[in-house]
């Protein structure tokens, strides 16, 4: 059922007969022009009983346009059930590296080789779904650092932003310090104190303006916490020349990874440094990130309002429209 977010103004329902009855009526002025006798124009002036007709219709459209009005102001609204909202003051941004190195495919998933992008965007996908509650964004970087997704509760928007996105789109390179400068920027005006940065890179900074550790300067004073991975297999099986010929041979598939600085760069902001290895090592660091930043607080309960007040406000309107024509239409007929 319908409910007045304002009811008490329903009260001033009648005020208008209240002025009626406790005002008093103007004084009537004499006439400039005395006639003795009307009887022999009686006939030329509508009749008594069509001119009480249309009094009380327009008395009746005041009445209604005052109660629709008052009706519209008591603002009418619909409320819907009850809504669960998990809640939490957490800003998560998650930046991730698309350089070229991540096409390598020294992972395997059900049992066949795979990509290490094609690994992260399996395990992104379980890590989103289980920070309902947070408002979490995107960055992708490579040679340059952008914002896919700017901090959000749609949780599902951003995973298939995530899932959708193609290798190679922001560049060949690894530009980590621009990717956390950009996280820092979209974090630092947040109201929440809870502001996380998880960043997976498999190389080293080589591109861009900012160094790393200069960022992870700019994400302390920003009071951002990061948490780094480094994601990439330490072997891999490779073709290599070998006296004239190719040959089979195992070689390290991370030997560009920067592990000191993304060790130092947790170290500084208070967060962690990861190492996976393997699509399941990636699998649980994520869920390991989960209790490192657990969604806090009981889910607050909302109610979806509708409002009502534009039907009272055209019936008041439909009654104003009326009663000019009826006026309209008097003058007329008397003219």
């Amino acid at each position: 059922m319908p409910e007045f977010a304002w009811p008490w103004l329903l009260l001033l329902l009648p005020l208008p007969w209240l002025l009626r009855r406790l005002l008093k009526p103007a004084p009537r002025q004499e006439a400039a022009l005395r006639v003795p006798d009307l009887a022999p124009y009686a006939d030329l002036g509508p009749r008594r009983g069509g001119r009480d007709a249309s009094r009380h219709i327009r008395l009746g459209l005041l009445w209604v346009m005052w109660i629709a009005l008052l009706l519209a102001a008591a603002r009418p609204e619909l409320m819907g059930d009850p809504v669960d909202v998990p809640v939490s003051g957490r800003d998560l941004m998650l930046a991730v590296d698309l350089s070229g190195s991540m096409n390598r495919e020294d992972m395997e998933l059900n049992g066949r080789p795979a990509s290490r992008l094609e690994i992260l965007k399996v395990v992104f996908d379980d890590f989103v779904q289980r920070r309902a509650g947070d408002r979490v964004g995107l960055i992708l970087f490579g040679t340059n650092a952008y914002l896919k997704a700017p901090l959000t509760f749609d949780l599902h928007t951003v995973n298939r932003l995530m899932q959708e996105t193609p290798l190679g789109i922001a560049g060949g390179r690894t530009a980590i310090g621009d990717g956390i400068g950009l996280a820092v920027k979209h974090l630092r005006d947040r109201p929440a104190e809870n502001r996380v940065l998880v960043l997976m890179t498999d190389g080293a900074n080589n591109s861009g303006e900012l160094e790393p550790l200069k960022a992870a300067e700019l994400a302390v004073h920003a009071g951002v916490r990061i948490h780094t991975i480094g994601f990439g297999s330490d072997q891999q099986l490779r073709q290599v020349p070998y006296g004239g010929t190719f040959g089979s041979r195992m070689v390290d598939a991370s030997w560009d990874m920067d592990e000191e600085t993304m060790i130092e760069v947790a170290r500084m902001t208070g967060g962690q440094y990861f190492r996976a290895r393997r699509s399941e090592e990636l699998l649980d660091i994520y869920r390991g990130l989960n209790a490192l930043e657990p969604v806090p607080g009981p889910d607050e309960v909302l109610r979806p309002v509708e409002a009502l007040f534009y039907w009272p406000l055209g019936v008041a309107v439909l009654a104003s429209l009326l009663l000019v024509l009826l006026q309209a239409g008097r003058g007329l007929w008397r003219f």
